[in-house]
């Protein structure tokens, strides 16, 4: 459990923030960034929930949401040799985190008429922060890759984070009224 008396610590005044292994690095750095994505598209899936009604779509969303601190977690666990096992002590991600996310998705696609065109980020205010909460997983994924080309990463995390930005656009077709109030995308309308 965590507890936190003080919010404040005053050890990254310099530039640097702790991670998991108690070393050090600069709150630029790439492992940082993709720290920071996932929190901001953890607080975007935040946003989103307030706008959905449907009781089973919060509480899948709250799932993610906390799975999305794991992957924090995840994150600022550096591991050089490639030993992603967690343990009483490290947190992970596992592949059943995304195995569990493409069932969600196939549920939920199910009852969708395949597109015929690519949808706009819109259509209702759930959907609209749904697909917002999407762009931002999908940031998120792209500074993780970024990582990844620096020092090796859990791939069950890179997995978690690619079929959420899935989960998410399936979900927003969803609040779309199953996907009828979807707004299609015309290429070249306005030429």
């Amino acid at each position: 459990m965590v507890k936190l008396n003080k919010i404040y610590t005053r050890t990254g005044d310099d530039g640097t923030t702790g991670l998991v292994d108690g070393s050090r690095t600069a709150k630029h750095s790439a492992r940082i960034a993709a720290i920071g994505m996932v929190d901001e598209a953890n607080s975007a899936i935040g946003l989103a929930i307030c706008s959905i009604q449907d009781a089973e779509h919060r509480a899948m969303l709250t799932r993610v949401q906390n799975d999305m601190f794991d992957l924090g977690a995840d994150l600022a666990t550096p591991a050089e040799s490639g030993d992603f096992a967690p343990s009483e002590m490290v947190l992970r991600i596992v592949p059943a985190q995304a195995d569990w996310l493409e069932k969600q998705i196939d549920a939920l696609n199910e009852g969708l008429e395949p597109l015929t065109s690519f949808v706009l980020p819109g259509g209702s205010e759930a959907a609209a922060r749904t697909h917002v909460a999407r762009a931002s997983a999908r940031a998120a994924e792209r500074a993780m890759t970024q990582l990844a080309g620096e020092t090796t990463i859990n791939p069950a995390a890179l997995a978690y984070v690619n079929r959420l930005s899935d989960l998410l656009f399936v979900l927003a077709r969803v609040l779309n009224d199953g996907g009828n109030a979807d707004v299609k995308w015309v290429p070249g309308a306005n030429r």
